[in-house]
């Protein structure tokens, strides 16, 4: 039985998540990560089960999900699949499930796609590595939400005990747990 783990991400926490998918994995499913930017040639018919997860900036996730989800919905939906969203409005407790986080809910409201479970992860902050504009905007964003201003810090907020329990509910779903 094999996995297969997609990943859209800005600035790498996303593949991270799913990197921390995958060994949390080994044992009961093979698995391979990819760039949904790479994802083009993959057979979804070789794999038991499909996860994806895809990170937003700016509001909005990459439109390589939207792209690949349109183009793959009938086996997707034929298929175990679990989504995650990674976002820093994850941050706060009351927007970390697929029904409170906006992102997530309206992605998942408007896809034709019905992923069989669903989870939100809070990404990081990682002000010293971003582009003098990004940090500004940023920056702006999370002084209007409450949120880390100093402009020297990296923040990682991602639960990484609530990524393992994804990850056993990705092999429960496959048929492995």
């Amino acid at each position: 039985m094999k996995a297969l783990l997609l990943y859209s991400t800005t600035d790498g926490q996303t593949r991270a998540i799913a990197s921390y998918i995958a060994n949390s994995l080994q044992g009961s499913l093979a698995c391979d990560v990819v760039d949904l930017q790479q994802a083009g040639s993959v057979k979804l018919a070789d794999y038991t089960v499909v996860a994806i997860g895809a990170s937003i900036r700016y509001g909005h996730f990459n439109p390589v999900l939207d792209k690949f989800v349109k183009q793959h919905t009938d086996e997707l939906n034929r298929l175990p699949t679990a989504f995650y969203g990674v976002n820093l409005t994850a941050r706060k407790p009351e927007k970390r499930t697929p029904q409170t986080n906006p992102y997530v809910r309206k992605f998942l409201l408007a896809s034709p796609w019905r992923p069989t479970v669903s989870a939100v992860f809070a990404g990081a902050l990682r002000y010293p590595r971003y582009r003098w504009l990004d940090k500004v905007m940023i920056r702006f964003i999370m002084r209007m939400t409450g949120g880390e201003t100093d402009t020297s810090k990296e923040v990682e907020y991602t639960d990484w005990n609530e990524v393992g329990r994804f990850a056993q509910e990705i092999a429960r779903i496959a048929g492995k747990q």
